[in-house]
């Protein structure tokens, strides 16, 4: 099979709105928290999470084409655009006929949605709805813009799992390519969730942190004081071709991607399951996949999102996998500073994987005060600032409600010999 390599990023996050910058904020350890100003929340148990800031659509898209989409396309076009200008001179170099789109989104167009219904309670007699209502809250409507925005005519779906959505896009992508079914494909994940059905949905839950005094400190994966997630917003988005045509064009290879993994806990909708099984599988699925030893990964980025079962359940499993190497490889969980972007989150920790390879330094694990006692002996989770290491593989971990477990590796590219 074909070798699979990463040529373009962009990102849209809390923590910055190109990749330079969401890296800069992640790898210094600063927090992407704050009081939420999309809607009022004065009636809300939870009153933060991690917004994207400063993001203006217009720098992308006019006004009458900004109307027509939801915000969770607005950040996909956003960082599609920076992946393809990272990707070198793009347009004239591939057949557009050929270059195919995998998006995904746990939620879709939820903003757009929740202002409809809305706006539907307030009358009375004939229903009024938007014509562009429908096309704006489909999960699939992103895959479409992209497509019809750079004239991609390849393959174009849109998957969904929930959190474990990016990564299950990412590994159908990397499929394609290495099984000689594309050359090119385009891949990501956005979401922009963060909304009143979205608060109030995940507070009715009791899976959002209500730690409102301060924002800053709330996701606080492995701290022994954690009471539940912060919901973050934004995309990312990948160039991936296979080695033969990247190099043909003379592209930048950022990183290579060589193997992933998939599975389901079959155990409940909502919670991992307690032994950790389902994400033991996958982290098997993916070594074997990449055909690597367990011993040969460097770093996780963990899905660990602040919340008191989940966090553990998965060290049970990666224990269980790793065993004593544990103690040798770097865990870090970013969502203690991204927050926690759903549908997006495997791309934009997949993009925080990709900057560590090519940078030797482990993004940190931030707000870990006081260590849950439940934490096995001998990890390294990269408290509190970032580790300068030699990182040559990279495993991405992202679980989605369902049950559904997704795991992609990256590795530091190094060229064949001639």
């Amino acid at each position: 099979m074909r070798r699979v390599v990463i040529t373009g990023m962009g990102a849209i996050t809390p923590l910055g709105n190109d990749v330079e910058s969401f890296w800069k904020e992640l790898s210094a350890g600063q927090s992407g928290a704050g009081p939420i100003t999309h809607f009022d929340t004065s009636k809300f148990k939870t009153r933060f999470a991690c917004e994207v800031k400063g993001f203006e659509v217009e720098k992308f898209l006019d006004r009458k084409e900004a109307r027509k989409t939801d915000p969770v396309t607005h950040y996909a076009i956003a960082a599609v655009d920076e992946a393809l200008e990272s990707s070198g001179p793009f347009a004239s170099e591939v057949d557009r006929d050929e270059v195919g789109v995998i998006w995904g989104t746990g939620i879709g167009g939820m903003r757009t949605f929740e202002e409809q219904m809305i706006e539907f309670g307030k009358g009375e007699g004939t229903p009024r709805f938007n014509p562009f209502f429908i096309p704006k809250t489909l999960t699939d409507t992103t895959s479409g813009w992209l497509a019809i925005r750079y004239g991609f005519r390849g393959i174009n779906y849109t998957a969904v799992s929930a959190c474990a959505t990016s990564n299950t896009v990412i590994m159908d992508a990397f499929n394609y390519i290495r099984w000689g079914k594309a050359d090119v494909m385009i891949a990501g994940g956005s979401e922009a969730s963060i909304t009143m059905g979205g608060i109030g949905g995940f507070n009715a839950m009791k899976a959002l942190s209500t730690r409102n005094d301060d924002p800053q400190t709330a996701s606080r994966p492995y701290d022994m004081e954690r009471d539940g997630f912060v919901m973050g917003e934004g995309a990312g988005a990948f160039v991936l071709e296979s080695m033969e045509h990247a190099k043909l064009r003379g592209a930048k290879i950022y990183a290579e991607i060589i193997g992933a993994g998939m599975s389901a806990d079959a155990y409940h909708l909502t919670a991992t399951h307690p032994d950790g099984l389902g994400v033991r599988l996958a982290l098997t699925r993916a070594l074997k996949d990449a055909g690597i030893r367990y011993d040969q990964v460097d770093y996780i980025n963990a899905h660990a999102t602040s919340t008191p079962d989940g966090d553990l359940n998965e060290l049970k499993a990666i224990q269980t996998v790793f065993g004593e190497h544990v103690q040798k490889m770097n865990i870090s969980a970013t969502k203690s500073m991204t927050g926690h972007l759903l549908g997006a989150a495997g791309a934009v920790e997949g993009i925080a994987c990709v900057n560590a390879l090519q940078h030797d330094l482990v993004p940190p694990t931030i707000n870990c005060n006081q260590l849950d006692s439940g934490v096995p002996e001998g990890f390294n989770l990269t408290l509190g600032k970032a580790v300068q290491r030699k990182v040559n593989i990279a495993m991405s971990n992202t679980f989605g409600f369902g049950g559904h477990n997704a795991i992609v590796l990256f590795k530091k590219f190094t060229d064949p010999a001639p």
